[in-house]
């Protein structure tokens, strides 16, 4: 790239991030406002409408991490099964707009974690939050930074250390969480979102027109008909005998339940949809966010598999594959354009975890232990500088990623760690009376004790049903077998140890819920809708794959 287009590509980068701030701070400006503090910094006054609920939603959960790492993973695998963490994706956010939704607004709660005081008591909902933040400073936070700075390293050729360049995302992005809070974040999400699905499916499309000789049908055609192997979805090992990063099996067991950790009670996600102005605004937004989901393997998987179409982009790490795609095929005038769409997608990765983090500190550990009389002001100041101590600590951890193979394994495997106990004690308190506080508490350290043996120790020499690459079990069936083990063991302390009536009766008490609980008429219908279309896609892709 010429000097000339590499000032024209950076200054169009800074404008267009700027005029996506200036925007955001008019809109939020003229939004309604709480009068109470700590609900209008952390739950955004309960105002949004549905399109800022999906925007917000898609645009938290997709982020470089996504683009560089799954186009990495599609790449290395040589097939497309990681399709699958998408496509499963939006059967857990159905979950999430029937089932968990209604269960979060209807006692008016600003966390999940909120919800396990109510049914079970105070210090599961403690445990539960500690495990959301480790999970948020060790893993979520600095791969968004590192992912981020790679990728804008690579698109703008950048001759500075990876440090510095996180260093600066992490300011950017702190400065909405921490000024601004959840209004701003979901409002900016929104307005990136837009201009992440145009630039995000620009890149696949002019990949298949550069990988046709300047025709997109010749693109498609031999992207089906040379190596149709590649675009395999439901399989155990690649065209080299190498055993995928997601084979089939894997699908009958732990991915779901992963799926269903981080749409239905990750505080992260589910807090956009928590903030809706209204239950039918809340599933309108998440069913919607369901739908785009059926989109996110073009823009996730495509690239890398085109990548592995074209040879000449000397590709020599697979976590360098989306910004090699994506310099080849842009014009050189339009990087910083699509710069500034993947900085937004960062900055909404890093900005709602750091704003989902302060609200777990703040109401969980700071009113609930620390200062139980904060007033509304002091919890939002507590809040502010819980976020700045984070950021600072993503800001040094993430240069460290750097000698990871594959960012996205890292991030799903260190998720499980917290993640499986999660899952199995929110799934039983919305599902079961009589399982106690105390099945929560040993199944937590069941789930999280057996899944760090079958990740961390490695049973060698498994059977190849349930064998990852190495031939170790894989994580995802560790994750089940965990899973397993925890709500189990919660299970039979439910059967010996049962809750009392009182305790039940206790946990029933209703609260006049902060919005309207009209769920939306076509919420069911719609679900059925999208399940179809992922059954369709996936019975397409197995035909043309052979």
């Amino acid at each position: 790239m010429s000097n000339s287009l590499n000032i024209i590509s950076i200054s169009s980068f800074i404008i267009a991030t700027g005029t996506v701030a200036i925007v955001t701070y008019f809109i939020v400006s003229r939004m309604k406002k709480s009068k109470n503090a700590t609900e209008e910094y952390f739950t955004g006054g309960r105002a949004l409408a549905w399109p800022v609920v999906a925007g917000s939603l898609l645009l938290t959960n997709l982020s470089t991490e996504q683009l560089v790492g799954l186009n990495g993973d599609v790449f290395g695998d040589k097939a497309l099964v990681g399709i699958a963490w998408e496509a499963l994706a939006a059967f857990a956010m159905i979950a999430t707009a029937l089932l968990f939704l209604p269960t979060y607004l209807a006692s008016g709660f600003t966390t999940t974690p909120a919800f396990l005081e109510k049914r079970f008591d105070k210090m599961t909902r403690s445990m539960v939050s500690g495990l959301f933040l480790f999970g948020y400073i060790t893993v979520l936070l600095p791969v968004v930074l590192y992912t981020g700075s790679l990728a804008l390293i690579g698109m703008f050729d950048l001759n500075l250390p990876l440090w510095l360049v996180a260093a600066t995302i992490g300011v950017l992005g702190s400065s909405y969480a921490i000024f601004g809070g959840l209004k701003s974040v979901a409002v900016s999400d929104t307005l990136n979102g837009i201009g992440l699905l145009i630039g995000g499916l620009a890149v696949p499309v002019l990949a298949l027109i550069a990988l046709g000789g300047g025709s997109l049908f010749d693109g498609l055609t031999i992207l089906g008909s040379k190596n149709p192997d590649y675009l395999a979805v439901l399989t155990q090992s690649n065209t080299d005998g190498k055993i995928v990063t997601v084979p089939w099996p894997t699908l009958l067991t732990g991915m779901m339940f992963i799926q269903v950790f981080y749409w239905s009670t990750n505080q992260v996600i589910v807090q956009r949809a928590m903030a809706a102005r209204s239950l039918k605004e809340g599933q309108k937004g998440v069913l919607f966010a369901s739908a785009m989901k059926l989109v996110g393997p073009v823009m996730l998987c495509l690239p890398g598999i085109i990548a592995l179409h074209l040879p000449q982009l000397n590709i020599e790490k697979q976590d360098q594959v989306y910004g090699a795609v994506v310099r080849y095929v842009l014009p050189d005038w339009s990087l910083g354009l699509f710069a500034a769409v993947l900085m937004g997608s960062i900055l909404s990765s890093f900005n709602s975890t750091l704003n989902s983090a302060s609200t777990l500190f703040s109401l969980q550990f700071y009113e609930g232990y620390i200062n139980p009389g904060a007033r509304g002001d002091q919890t939002v100041k507590v809040g502010r500088i819980f976020s700045i101590i984070l950021a600072i600590a993503a800001i040094i951890i993430a240069p460290l990623l750097a000698q990871l193979e594959s960012i996205f394994q890292y991030l799903q495997q260190v998720n499980g760690l917290y993640s499986v106990p999660i899952i199995g004690i929110f799934l039983l308190g919305i599902l079961t009376k009589r399982v106690p506080a105390l099945a929560a508490k040993v199944g937590m350290l069941v789930g999280m004790g057996s899944y760090a043996f079958f990740t961390f120790v490695n049973l060698k020499s498994v059977p190849s049903f349930f064998a990852n690459a190495d031939g170790e079990l894989h994580f995802l069936h560790g994750y089940f077998i965990s899973f397993v083990a925890a709500v189990g063991v919660m299970l039979f302390i439910g059967l010996i140890r049962p809750r009392s009536e009182l305790e039940i009766a206790s946990s029933k008490v209703s609260v006049k819920s902060p919005v309207d609980m009209t769920p939306w008429s076509h919420a069911k219908t719609a679900s059925w809708v999208i399940i179809g279309i992922t059954v369709f896609i996936y019975i397409f892709l197995t035909g043309i794959s052979g």
